[in-house]
């Protein structure tokens, strides 16, 4: 089976609907191929990155730890089926789909995908909550992730359909 063909079952069981491309500006990503581990979480989930997003990432880590600014991933590289597990969750717990696409990518155009995206958070600050904007870690984010290649990938009233993320950074090849 094709991965297009992989996605549109996904979508099919999720109940996503298959012309969902048609109507909001969403891109469909490879799944990354070769991932390096970049952090250990407290509950021992191994997060990876691909390598050259690793090296611009643990380089961002080590500046901003130098201004005094602790920044750690909340989470990074997911597989498409981590994606439609996490969509199922909200669905047994009574989400309408429509509710929960607007904070969960359809699997397949989760950046995630590509081991490229992290969820950053603060310690003892909030963790994937819109209030992380708040935080001295997204101030410096806004001053200098750019530096390293990391944008901002839902800031508020994005065209992609996803509420505000502030927490959520995507590295770009240069």
């Amino acid at each position: 089976m094709t991965m297009t063909a992989l996605i549109a079952a996904a979508w099919a069981d999720l109940g996503i609907p298959l012309d969902l491309l048609e109507h909001r500006p969403l891109q469909l990503f490879e799944e990354a191929s070769e991932l390096v581990d970049v952090a250990v979480s407290s509950d021992g989930r191994i997060w990876q990155l691909v390598p050259d997003a690793a090296i611009s990432w643990l380089a961002m880590q080590n500046a901003a730890q130098a201004e005094g600014i602790n920044i750690q991933i909340a989470s990074a590289y997911r597989a498409s089926s981590r994606q439609c597990e996490l969509i199922q969750k909200k669905l047994m717990q009574g989400q309408e789909i429509e509710q929960i696409l607007q904070v969960l990518a359809p699997p397949g155009c989760s950046e995630h995908h590509t081991g490229r995206a992290v969820d950053i958070y603060q310690p003892g600050g909030p963790v994937v909550e819109e209030a992380f904007e708040n935080t001295a870690a997204f101030n410096w984010l806004s001053l200098n992730a750019a530096h390293f290649g990391f944008r901002l990938s839902f800031p508020r009233g994005n065209s992609s359909g996803y509420l505000y993320e502030p927490w959520h950074w995507c590295w770009h090849d240069a």
